[in-house]
């Protein structure tokens, strides 16, 4: 079998080649999060620090960058598997135009503005860890060690989730075709942009749940791991927006139970 064939095969098969991709990118973000909770886990340890009292040693600059990369790559491992839906069809569309010969765009493009809205995130919520830190609210293992913050923080998401806006943005994120359909733009900057502005519905809708992050435990993978799972219901299992709007009754629950037990 010629190159130019074993070529031709993997292109026909791009939709595997996507997901693999996207795999790859999740899995290896992930392999990062537990190194990096287990060396924090073991750093706590060596210094004699317990987990649940506030952390206040002062950051360094290499300490402001490990926690911004330390965002990023969690964002990565979290949102890629939510926005697989949107770059698969946006993979098949490019599958489509190229088997007509026809000029196409690879779904890296699309996937590079959704990462660069997340980015942006993750500068966002390293200064909101770090005016935290300085306001002696977080543990070691970045958990908030005030009850009332916490369930504060829980009570403004559950309400968020009742919210026109978390609906409207949650709709582009359930629809696909109905996102491209309305949003299509043609060439390499048309996808960039296409994902930027998926970037931003999908921002709209899981911001707050980011910040439920600061509640469980930023290096508490369990919990990572279950707003993923629960942003991902969300945007793509039937009736998800139903499970959204009783999740966030759950979560005003949850909150005020945390504020009126302190």
């Amino acid at each position: 079998m010629t190159t130019y064939s074993v070529l031709e095969m993997t292109l026909k098969r791009d939709r595997l080649v996507v997901l693999a991709g996207l795999a790859g990118a999740t899995v290896l973000s992930w392999i990062y999060l537990v190194k990096m909770a287990r060396d924090m886990q073991a750093m706590a340890v060596n210094m004699g620090m317990e987990m649940n009292v506030p952390c206040t040693m002062p950051w360094s600059i290499s300490d402001t960058i490990m926690m911004f990369t330390m965002w990023t790559i969690m964002m990565v491992g979290m949102m890629i598997p939510t926005a697989s839906p949107m770059i698969l069809v946006f993979a098949a569309y490019a599958r489509r135009q190229r088997e007509k010969n026809q000029p196409y765009v690879p779904a890296g493009a699309f996937l590079c503005g959704y990462l660069i809205v997340w980015t942006a995130f993750s500068l966002i919520a390293t200064v909101l860890q770090w005016g935290l830190h300085k306001a002696a609210l977080l543990s070691m293992m970045l958990v908030s060690t005030s009850a009332v913050f916490g369930g504060v923080l829980l009570i403004a998401a559950g309400l968020f989730q009742l919210t026109p806006l978390k609906n409207a943005c949650l709709r582009h994120c359930r629809s696909p075709l109905q996102f491209f359909m309305g949003h299509w733009r043609p060439g390499v900057m048309g996808a960039l942009r296409m994902g930027l502005e998926h970037g931003y519905y999908c921002l709209g809708c899981c911001w707050i749940l980011m910040a439920l992050l600061f509640v469980g435990g930023v290096m508490n993978l369990l919990w990572v791991a279950a707003i993923t799972v629960f942003v991902l219901i969300e945007k793509a299992a039937p009736y998800g927006h139903y499970v959204g709007r009783v999740c966030g009754a759950c979560l005003i629950l949850a909150g005020v139970y945390l504020i009126t037990t302190v």
